[in-house]
């Protein structure tokens, strides 16, 4: 039986279900009522804004810039990060191939091998590899040479260089990533637009503030291609929202709401320790050169080497790691900018282990020119999935979150019941402010395989993955490649040093604000903080 006809058939069971029990005075009449009810209920669920909505299709993957000049690449810092956008260029380990093949496998629904295998070959050969940890470096190494990758096999491979200057001094090397801890970012990417290396530095920008500022000159100076590594401005789903919040649909908007929730020991940074870790397979005195405070070499110092994040030392924890992705896909959404004036709050109050960096931080960022205020709330001891919200006096967009029913990295848009822009439509009951009025869901609703809690939290974010065309596509690929097809048609990638600025300024901010209990300004003219 064709499709239709089994949708016929079905609606005729229906209908004379409903006949037959309407037979019976009070259940038929309550049937009846209920089924007509569910009725006017699918309609007010339906996509009312859709009609509102200058719809556009979704960015396509740029084709034929890859396939022109073959670009050499260095990686500097080959950790999981770092394994993670070399994958995104076109390399993996051997290892992480062959286990993923196998996932797939045994789990259909596993496609993170497909989704790899997939890329786009963006016509460049990773030559170069720095880590100062021996383990790394050798897996670096090893993705360079594996011949399992979209493209086949490599056409050159790397050499391992101990330390970040010497592979700046290759000269065939036209890019690198820097994928180091935060301390080591500045330092490097100044060292790398100065030897004439187009850049991509994994957020969050620099450690401190004064840092940014001379980040942002030497790049502006030397004229280099600069990406910072925010791959939501890949996301599709960010896009679709900001055409909404350009055409006014939500509204005027006054308050924003960020929330970041984790509640697993990874989640707040309590890496593995490497059992190959050691005196000699570290190089701990280069580690900690640029770090304010210096320790001997130890367990304590293990820790700190593979558990960075949980020190000011090495970074900035929230602000660097979780805020600044929330941050830089609001200011994508809505064009923010630095805000005029930032405070923050929070404490260690769950992982007593030695840290200094807060378990629980809340910021508030203020844009008076914009009447607005930006709310920023963590916890790395609670999974209660809350979303992040744009409220606006007509309408409130949720993303993500269970609170609101948001999909995996979509969004749903609510109409506020005392709404000006709807208010006809309310009164009419066209709108129900009980339900959507605009849904957004890119893509398969399956998480794909995606099992620990650290990785759901980043599917739920959409940094794991997106949608071009219905296509699954990982966006830290679509990232690496918006900065190579930049570095050869000479133009801006999407998340470039003015769009780093942003971030950077901001996310000190709220750090200073933290460490030393005042409220935070930012002065645009003499670009300090007071």
């Amino acid at each position: 039986m064709s499709e239709n006809n089994k949708q016929q058939s079905n609606d005729l069971d229906r209908r004379e279900l409903l006949k037959g029990l309407a037979t019976v005075p009070v259940f038929g009449l309550f049937l009846s009522q209920l089924w007509r009810k569910i009725r006017r209920d699918t309609l007010k669920k339906s996509n009312i804004l859709s009609g509102l909505v200058q719809e556009k299709s979704a960015p396509a993957i740029i084709k034929g810039l890859s396939d022109s000049k073959h670009l050499n690449i260095g990686i500097i810092g080959y950790g999981g990060r770092g394994g993670h956008l070399v994958r995104g260029a076109g390399f993996a380990t051997t290892g992480w191939t062959t286990t993923v093949a196998e996932n797939a496998r045994k789990n259909k629904l596993d496609k993170q091998f497909k989704t790899f295998m997939d890329q786009e070959d963006l016509n460049c050969s990773l030559v170069g590899v720095c880590d100062l940890f021996d383990v790394r470096a050798e897996q670096g190494l090893d993705a360079s040479q594996n011949e399992v990758r979209p493209g086949g096999k490599p056409k050159k491979t790397a050499t391992r260089y101990r330390h970040y200057k010497d592979l700046l001094a290759n000269d065939d090397i036209d890019a690198v990533i820097i994928a180091t801890p935060d301390h080591w970012h500045s330092r490097i990417t100044i060292d790398a637009a100065k030897a004439g290396k187009h850049v991509y530095c994994e957020k969050g920008l620099t450690r401190t503030f004064e840092e940014t500022i001379k980040v942002y000159d030497v790049v502006k100076e030397t004229g280099i291609t600069f990406q910072l590594g925010h791959q939501n401005r890949q996301v599709e789903a960010n896009e679709k929202a900001k055409q909404i919040v350009q055409q006014g649909l939500l509204g005027t908007i006054n308050l924003v709401e960020l929330t970041t929730n984790r509640n697993s020991p990874w989640g707040a940074w309590v890496w593995g320790i490497h059992p190959e870790g050691n005196a000699q397979t570290i190089d701990w005195d280069t580690f900690q050169e640029p770090a304010p405070n210096k320790i001997p070499f130890g367990e304590e110092a293990l820790k700190r080497f593979f558990r960075w994040r949980c020190w000011f030392d090495y970074g900035t924890g929230l602000s660097g790691d979780l805020l600044s992705h929330d941050f830089d896909a609001i200011n994508q959404i809505m064009d923010l900018g630095i805000p005029k004036y930032s405070s923050s709050t929070g404490g260690i109050y769950f992982y007593k282990d030695g840290r200094d960096v807060p378990d629980v931080w809340n910021a508030t960022f203020e844009y008076p020119d914009k009447d607005l205020t930006v709310l920023y709330s963590a916890s790395l001891s609670s999974n209660e999935a809350r979303g992040n919200r744009i409220m606006g006096h007509d309408a409130t967009m949720q993303m993500g979150g269970q609170s609101g029913g948001g999909s995996v990295h979509g969004f749903i848009v609510t109409a506020d019941s005392q709404s000006t822009q709807y208010k006809e439509r309310l009164e009419q009951g066209i709108i129900n402010s009980k339900y959507p009025i605009y849904t957004y869901s890119p893509g398969s609703k399956q998480i794909d395989g995606v099992t620990s809690a650290t990785s759901k939290y980043f599917a739920n974010k959409g940094l794991l993955y997106t949608y071009r065309e219905g296509k699954r596509v990982d966006p830290t690929h679509l990232h690496v490649k918006d900065w190579l097809d930049s570095i050869r048609s000479g133009g801006q990638p999407k998340c470039n040093i003015e769009m780093a600025l942003h971030e950077g300024v901001t996310c000190h901010m709220a750090t200073e604000s933290y460490l030393t209990g005042r409220r935070i300004e930012w002065d645009p003219v003499n670009r300090k903080l007071i």
